[in-house]
This record gives C-alpha cells, sequence and structure tokens, in this order.
C-alpha cells in the first residue's frame, strides 16, 4: 500500500492520496461547489496525472459543505459588458466556434474520468445539479446520502444539456425516466435514484457516506491493478458494442493481458488473509491522456 502524499490544494478542490486511494473533494461550499473556468483546467489534468503516473488504485470524488455541487457556474462564462459597440457585434459573429470550443473543452473534463484506467467514485450529498449530474453520470460508481437530490437543470435556463449527461444517462437508468428529467427539470430524490440504479447504495448522511464509499475505494484497491483496470475497460466497452464483439475481444484481451503470476498472488493472498502484492499499472505514454 503507498504512504500518504502531501496534499495539492487546487482554487476548486483539494487533493490527497494515501494507501492507494486519491481523494478529490471540491473545496468551494460558500459557492455551492459550483464549477468555474479554473475546474474545467485542473479536474481533467489532476485525474490524467494520477492515472499515466500510478499514483494511486482508486478515485474517490466527494465534496464540502451542504451541497455536493450546483453544476456550472455560468456567471464565470458570461460574455464581458464593457465591450464596445463593435467589439460587442464581433462577438457575436464569434459565439458559435466560442461555444463549440467550450462545449468541448467541458466534455473533455468528464470524459478524463470514463478514460481513466482507475475506478472513480463518486460520493454525493444535498443537490447534484447541472454539470455535477454530467460529471457523476461519468464515473463508474455512485453513493449518495439520503437528502441528496439529482436535476438535469439545464431546461430551467432554456439550454440543452451538452456536456454528458444524456449519452450516458440514457445507459443507466430507463430513457423514458431520462425524458422526463430532462424535459421537466425536476428533482430526482435519493430513493428514486436508487431504485433506478443511478446510485449504488444510500447513507443516512455525508459521514457515513464518505467512511463507506472509502471502505469500498480500499476493497478495489487491495486488488489486482491490472484486473480492475480490465474490467473497467471491457464493461465501457460492452457498452457500445454487441455480446459476441465483447466476447472476442475480452478473449484477445486476457490472452494478451492475463498474467499467471498476478493470479496466483491474489490466491495466495486470499488464502494466507494478507494484502496482495501486485504490479502496479504501467506509466502511460502522453498521447493517451490527449483524447
Amino acid at each position: 500500500m503507498s504512504e500518504q502524499t502531501n496534499p495539492q490544494q487546487f482554487e476548486t478542490f483539494d487533493l490527497n492520496i494515501e494507501n492507494d486511494i486519491a481523494h478529490i473533494c471540491l473545496n468551494r461550499p460558500e459557492k455551492r461547489n459550483s464549477m468555474i473556468p479554473s475546474f474545467w483546467e485542473d479536474l481533467p489534468k489532476v485525474v490524467r496525472d494520477i492515472d499515466s503516473n500510478s499514483l494511486a488504485r482508486v478515485i474517490v470524488i466527494s465534496s464540502s459543505g451542504p451541497v455536493f455541487t450546483a453544476g456550472m457556474d455560468l456567471n464565470a462564462f458570461a460574455p464581458k459588458t464593457n465591450t464596445s459597440a463593435e467589439e460587442a457585434k464581433r462577438e457575436r459573429i464569434r459565439h458559435g466556434a466560442a461555444f463549440y470550443d467550450t462545449a468541448r473543452k467541458t466534455q473533455d473534463a468528464f470524459n478524463a474520468l470514463e478514460a481513466c484506467r482507475l475506478p472513480v467514485l463518486a460520493a454525493i450529498q444535498g443537490g447534484c445539479v447541472g454539470g455535477g449530474l454530467d460529471m457523476v453520470t461519468a464515473c463508474d460508481m455512485r453513493y449518495c446520502t439520503q437528502d441528496a437530490f439529482f436535476t438535469i437543470f439545464e431546461i430551467n435556463i432554456g439550454m440543452t444539456a451538452d456536456v454528458g449527461t444524456f449519452p450516458r444517462l440514457v445507459q443507466q437508468m430507463p430513457e423514458g425516466l431520462v425524458r422526463e428529467l430532462a424535459y421537466t427539470g425536476r428533482r430526482m430524490p435519493a430513493d428514486e435514484a436508487l431504485g433506478t440504479g443511478l446510485v449504488n447504495r444510500v447513507f443516512a448522511n455525508q459521514e457515513e457516506m464518505l467512511a463507506g464509499v472509502m471502505e469500498i475505494a480500499a476493497e478495489i484497491a487491495s486488488k489486482a491493478p491490472l484486473a480492475v483496470y480490465g474490467c473497467k475497460h471491457l464493461i465501457n466497452y460492452s457498452k457500445d458494442h454487441t455480446t459476441a464483439d465483447t466476447l472476442d475481444y475480452v478473449a484477445i484481451w486476457n490472452a494478451s493481458f492475463l498474467q499467471s503470476q498476478e493470479m496466483q498472488e491474489a490466491m495466495m493472498a486470499n488464502a494466507e488473509k494478507r494484502s496482495g502484492d501486485f504490479v502496479t499499472l504501467p506509466t502511460r505514454q502522453k498521447s493517451f491522456g490527449s483524447n
């Protein structure tokens, strides 16, 4: 197991790595952990650094305060108001292309969670709104408190959600329910989220949730990293491919990646009731983290 590293503080979240678990905690409770421009820069960089350099085996995303996140801070992305009429005209002409680039950048931030070789667990309390729902749908598993709720809020401000909710959420709950949430913008409470399968478990409060999620993360971190990576990769692959294609691919994957030494170590560790001494994932080539 790895030792604790020095916590790192970013403008919108803190990072602590201990015992092979990287804990990213959103840290702007006074702003309901809204997502400002630096968030979209820092999050994918941190996730890709953890993954590429094998700094941990699991990532946990949580937040401080009573609200998980209010989503994107639209005021931080608003155009300048003190420009001349001519410059304002030019900005309107450029708006479409600029908006496209911004949307793709925000999408990339959460794509990094899905593309990461490590499992990513979300611990959600209070409101998970707009971009927050986009983020947690890109995670592997979601856990929440009894007071949590989920909202596709964009419809309430005249927008169509564009950061990742729709392509992921329709794979995680019934399509008709996704449509209802998208068209109405209503809140989906924790019990309903559990019933639909969006969340794995509901906890009484934030303290119990974080303890429970960390326990699950520790269990994952105790397994052979290459096997966990294979599970995530093949589960992601299966979402967009037929059963026949996935079965063929997993056979090829294991033919290439299956390691008898890791299997023997896992079985011996279980028999001897000790932690396994597994090989860490290799560092990634830079090109892998650029997409």
